[in-house]
C-alpha cells in the first residue's frame, strides 16, 4: 500500500509560480510511475504531468506543457510540479497518483492517490 500525501498548494497571483510536492511511503518508489491530475469546481479530474518510474521520461497535458515540470527524486520518495506562468484557468485541487508499470494520462489506471491541494490563481 502506498501513501501520498501533497503540499505546496496556495493563492498565487496570475504570472506567479508555485511548487507542489508529494511524499511517497509504503512502497518502492522508484517502481511506480508517477502522475498529476487537477480538478476544478464543477468539472471532472483531468491529467497534467506524469513522470516515469526513472525520471528519465515526462508527458504533459497540453493546457501546462511549456509552463509546468514534472520532477522527481527517488532518493527522497518525493515527486514534484513547478508551476510557472500561472493563469486562473490553472485554479484546482491538485492530486498526484502512483501506479505500478509504466506511466499514462489515464487517471482511471492509478492506483494510489493523495488527498489534495488546492492551487488558488487570482487574476
Amino acid at each position: 500500500q502506498v501513501q501520498l500525501v501533497e503540499s505546496g498548494g496556495g493563492l498565487v497571483q496570475a504570472g506567479g509560480s508555485l511548487r507542489l510536492s508529494c511524499a511517497a511511503s509504503g512502497g518502492t518508489f522508484s517502481s511506480i510511475a508517477m502522475g498529476w491530475f487537477r480538478q476544478a469546481p464543477g468539472k471532472e479530474r483531468e491529467f497534467v504531468a506524469a513522470i516515469s518510474r526513472s525520471g528519465s521520461s515526462e508527458y504533459y497535458a497540453a493546457s501546462v506543457e511549456g509552463r509546468f515540470t514534472i520532477s522527481r527524486e527517488n532518493a527522497k520518495n518525493t515527486v514534484y510540479l513547478q508551476m510557472n506562468s500561472l493563469t486562473p484557468e490553472d485554479t484546482a485541487v491538485y492530486y498526484c497518483g502512483a501506479k505500478r508499470g509504466g506511466y499514462t494520462f489515464d487517471y482511471g489506471l492509478y492506483e494510489y492517490w493523495g488527498q489534495g491541494t488546492q492551487v488558488t490563481v487570482s487574476s
